[in-house]
């Protein structure tokens, strides 16, 4: 009894330490860091894995592209923008200072040439244009941007142009939380992966040549993008994104005092995450789920059926303690339409839910009729030659 008892000591103990060091950890990765403000999220889930100062509103310098880049991909996908659109520079575009491709006054380059400027060497004229493109002005198009930015729920983020130059901006701020999250919404459009793991190349034949300003995508495994941005009054900064046998993550770094520590800062988010999360893709007891008898029905029983749980991001050796829940009707009165919900499976943590399956009906089964009753007992009398 005295071996039993301090065995369930041992994991009681094991279990009330870990998380406080695990938290040390966590505390001691954050206090690391030199930026004033940083996110680690789980692109997958939209889950923040590691946070400091999240909410604090700083410049984002070209971090800003985010959003533009945001509204390109959606304006494409719509229809209403396409890569072979030919865009002329407006005199407002080719005045714009820092980064840029020196476009002229009148030149004209598509929309895919622009993004490629944008993306990879974050070239503030090329974003102007891009921007005038969709909406006729600047102006509009940060209307367009805050407006966006409202729908997605940032409630630190306020624009006052397009690439992010804040050397004569008043009230141009976001937060390491809004940059994951717009991230998040701009890494769903799989195209954009195209443009930001491009470490080289070039525009008008050769004659310009573009490198990218992410040192992470030629230097990190699984790097898949996203921006970088650099100015006097935001500090270096990054949103770093990648991704490693299903695991999706997002490292924003806002205010680094140098470039280098920038990369540095967000590899060690992303190698934290790495390092201490897995992907769970949930793994069905079928003899959990048993038929579903229908009343009234012209079938009288319906084999369900389980539509997968989507994989989610859980601590590495967590897995272990995932347990299955199933929520599902014992009877169904017909009509049963095709897809029909007939309940849930809940994989849940600590009594958390994790993810969850619907169970369908795969058939329809239409209702017995007065006229379908009789049709049976006419059968019935036939095949017994009365």
């Amino acid at each position: 009894m005295k071996k039993i008892i301090s065995i369930i000591l041992s994991i009681f103990l094991c279990a009330f330490c870990v998380l406080p060091a695990f938290c040390e950890e966590n505390n001691a990765l954050l206090d690391s860091l030199t930026a004033k403000s940083c996110v680690l999220m789980d692109l997958n889930s939209g889950e923040i894995l590691l946070a400091k100062n999240e909410n604090e509103k700083l410049p984002p310098a070209s971090i800003t592209k985010i959003m533009t880049l945001l509204l390109c991909f959606e304006a494409i996908d719509s229809g209403n923008l396409s890569l072979d659109d030919t865009v002329t520079a407006s005199t407002n575009a080719s005045k714009k200072g820092g980064s840029q491709i020196w476009l002229k006054e009148n030149e004209t380059m598509t929309v895919n040439e622009l993004l490629k400027a944008t993306v990879i060497a974050s070239a503030n004229d090329a974003c102007t244009a891009l921007g005038e493109k969709i909406a006729g002005d600047e102006d509009s198009f940060v209307g367009m941007m805050n407006e966006r930015a409202k729908e997605l729920g940032l409630k630190n983020t306020n624009f006052e142009n397009c690439s992010g130059l804040d050397d004569t901006a008043e009230n141009h701020y976001s937060s390491a939380l809004d940059i994951a999250l717009m991230s998040r919404e701009l890494m769903k459009h799989e195209k954009v992966k195209e443009y930001t793991c491009i470490w080289m190349d070039s525009l008008r034949g050769g004659a310009t040549q573009l490198v990218n300003t992410n040192k992470l995508i030629r230097f990190y495994e699984g790097a898949t993008g996203l921006k970088t941005g650099t100015t006097s009054k935001a500090g270096h900064c990054i949103s770093a994104t990648a991704e490693r046998n299903g695991v999706n993550l997002c490292a924003v770094i806002l205010g680094a005092d140098t470039g280098d520590h920038r990369f540095e800062e967000a590899k060690k988010l992303l190698n934290y995450g790495f390092a201490n999360y897995a992907l769970f893709t949930p793994v069905l007891d079928e003899a959990l789920i048993t038929n579903v008898n229908v009343l009234y029905g012209k079938t009288n029983v319906i084999v369900p059926t389980v539509i997968p749980a989507e994989s989610s991001l859980l601590p590495k050796g967590s897995e272990t303690t995932v347990t299955q829940r199933v929520d599902l009707c014992v009877d169904v009165e017909a009509p049963v339409e095709k897809g029909q919900i007939l309940g849930y499976i809940y994989y849940e943590m600590d009594g958390k839910e994790i993810a969850k399956s619907q169970i369908i009906s795969e058939e329809s089964v239409e209702r017995k009729t007065f006229t379908y009753i009789l049709h049976l007992l006419w059968s019935s009398f036939a095949g017994n030659n009365f």
